[in-house]
């Protein structure tokens, strides 16, 4: 075998199985995702035993004190501005992984390579990165908007507002502390709809609120929302999360502890659970209670949004049941000073639980 061919090869081993270390520890110590960080560590392994045949010759033709490329100074096109951030550090070592393993790939098809490299196998390493790359990348670019879901979750429902000016009560909204703001209409036309949603996508960004919009999937993708809230009879979750841009999130309402399990496992950003008390917003709620809450906490690692019936006078229990986030409609549109009740929320969900 040409002493030439070893030592390319060698190279892009290297350079795969630097990648692949670096986007593993991104899903292990920054994320926490188990299932990637394995997959990750198991490219690592399989890459390692598929050289296995050819590593003490590999090995023996390596002279990085001769290598001309040390002294190469051209800049990687995914160099400057993208590495500033996660999501392009992610990027170059996933396109550094995946272009090794190419090369490998080809060379392996090489006569006097072939009996030593299986070419094929690296091609599926290669596909198999390619996928990683979009999990991984997705859950960075959510990662932000998941971490706004700590505090005060506003449904702005058209049917509570009973005429007044959603803009109008949305900038209440957010100059009383709101980390999120739902649009939600179950009776009007998403055509009616449209516009409104617009007007509060551009106020939202403008001031860092979420901005997610309830059921239509459409109109979430129309209007650019951050993310969608579904309920279980609403279009299946993996359905959504295929259609939405991979940087929106999704949330689903459950009452069970099943469903909340399912839920997080087939990719919800964030679980909603309720009803939590009884509601006259919504017609047939199950009012669950915060054991509920509870249970689910225990089992679910996602962010948790507690939902109905919740007011000044047991927000507080919600809280220190395991909610992240806390949703309101009418104890904050049923007051004529929306701002100020948002702010009594926002203050009551820091204060300790007192035993009564």
């Amino acid at each position: 075998m040409p002493l030439e061919v070893l030592r390319i090869i060698d190279a892009n081993l290297n350079r795969a199985s630097e990648g692949l270390r670096f986007l593993e520890d991104i899903a292990r110590f920054l994320l926490n995702d188990a299932e990637i960080s394995q997959q990750l560590k198991g490219m690592r392994h399989n890459l390692a035993q598929e050289a296995k045949s050819v590593g003490v010759r590999l090995l023996s033709q390596r002279d990085s004190e001769h290598d001309v490329g040390v002294t190469l100074t051209l800049p990687s096109p995914f160099e400057g501005e993208a590495q500033q951030n996660l999501s392009g550090l992610i990027m170059a070592n996933a396109k550094r992984g995946e272009e090794s393993l190419r090369v490998i790939a080809e060379l392996a098809k090489l006569p006097q390579v072939s009996p030593m490299l299986n070419s094929a196998r690296f091609e599926q390493l290669r596909f198999n990165l390619y996928s990683l790359e979009r999990a991984l990348t997705a859950r960075i670019l959510r990662r932000d908007k998941i971490k706004q879901l700590t505090g005060l979750y506003v449904i702005l429902d058209r049917q509570a507002l009973a005429g007044r000016d959603e803009l109008s009560a949305a900038e209440q909204v957010i100059q009383g502390g709101a980390r999120v703001i739902q649009l939600r209409d179950k009776q009007g036309s998403k055509g009616e709809l449209w516009p409104i949603a617009q007007k509060l996508k551009a106020l939202c960004g403008k001031s860092g609120v979420l901005f997610v919009i309830n059921d239509y999937l459409d109109l979430a993708l129309a209007v650019d929302a951050d993310g969608l809230h579904i309920g279980q009879k609403d279009l299946p979750l993996s359905v959504v999360r295929s259609q939405l841009p991979i940087d929106r999130i999704v949330g689903l309402s459950v009452t069970t502890q099943a469903q909340a399990i399912k839920a997080q496992e087939e990719g919800a950003d964030y679980i909603a659970v309720g009803s939590m008390f009884s509601t006259t917003m919504k017609e047939g709620a199950t009012v669950v209670g915060i054991e509920m809450l509870k249970q689910v906490r225990k089992a679910v690692s996602a962010p948790l949004v507690a939902i109905g019936g919740i007011n000044e006078d047991n927000i507080g229990q919600v809280v220190a049941a395991g909610a992240d986030s806390v949703a309101v409609i009418s104890a904050v549109l049923g007051r004529e000073d929306v701002r100020g009740a948002v702010q009594q929320l926002v203050g009551r969900m820091h204060l300790p639980e007192v035993d009564s």
